[in-house]
């Protein structure tokens, strides 16, 4: 990716602007189980510009969320190097570089959606009138409010997951990771859902991974597209996406988006052959 697209300026002992904000070079994970190694990420090279909304799409099992959690710090690789911001993963995620928001919404349901969202803030020691400010500024962002005082199983799936995202985002964090947190919701609501978070990229300028099984989706939304192949996972193509950023649905009946559409179907197909 060219990372002259960078606009944004770097946080304070980040990344300069002529730099990749997240740069994984030739990475390598190996899982040690009882029935042998499993081998789920091989050479792993990609650089992300600042501000970039990244999706990754490949089979099952292809190292995606791998990779992602990697990035987070959760996992770490057998072999290369991953940095962010300038930094080790683990010095990133120290620093509270990113916000990571999962597959379920992971909210407790003995704390109202205000609480929840305010746990992070909580953790990080924020005062009270602070962390009331940022839940205020997170629901309004998600499009939540008045619903602080609900329990999680008072809310649509859609909305526990709008909530997760506010939570990831309460304490403005540069990055925001994504493992596939639409996969669960029916269509009508995944739709409704991706325009919200072009929406929230928009306001937030965050720099965004997010992981997908959804072709349609990984179009929609992205500025570029990383096709994985089955395990062990490699990068087989990275697509440019240069939609404008308030884009509509009605974009996915075009010509130019069907065309990305069918370049990442062939190379999901291509990777399914590929010669590990």
């Amino acid at each position: 990716m060219d990372t002259a697209s960078m606009t944004r300026p770097a946080a304070e002992g980040g990344s300069a602007p002529n730099e990749p904000v997240i740069e994984v070079s030739d990475v390598s994970l190996r899982f040690d189980t009882r029935d042998g190694p499993v081998h789920a990420l091989a050479h792993v090279n990609l650089k992300v510009a600042r501000g970039e909304f990244v999706s990754f799409i490949g089979p099952s099992g292809c190292g995606k969320t791998t990779l992602l959690r990697a990035v987070a710090d959760l996992e770490t690789p057998t072999e290369g190097d991953i940095r962010v911001e300038g930094m080790s993963t683990e010095e990133a995620r120290l620093k509270r570089r990113y916000g990571y928001v999962f597959q379920a919404p992971a909210l407790y349901p003995w704390r109202t959606v205000a609480r929840n969202i305010a746990l992070p803030l909580e953790i990080m020691g924020f005062s009270k009138a602070e962390r009331e400010e940022r839940v205020r500024k997170g629901l309004e962002l998600v499009n939540l409010e008045g619903f602080g005082a609900k329990f999680p199983w008072q809310l649509s799936g859609g909305m526990q997951q709008r909530a997760s995202i506010a939570r990831a985002l309460s304490f403005d964090p540069d990055i925001l990771l994504m493992d596939e947190p639409f996969g669960a919701l029916d269509e009508i609501v995944r739709d409704m859902l991706n325009q919200q978070l072009l929406r929230l990229w928009e306001v937030t300028g965050k720099t965004v991974l997010f992981v997908t099984h959804s072709i349609p989706e990984a179009v929609f939304l992205s500025t570029h597209i990383v096709v994985m192949s089955p395990r062990p996972g490699r990068i087989t193509d990275v697509i440019t996406c240069d939609f404008p950023r308030d884009r509509q649905l009605e974009i996915r009946e075009t010509p130019e988006f069907l065309a990305i559409a069918n370049r990442v179907r062939h190379g999901l197909r291509a990777g399914h052959s590929y010669d590990a």
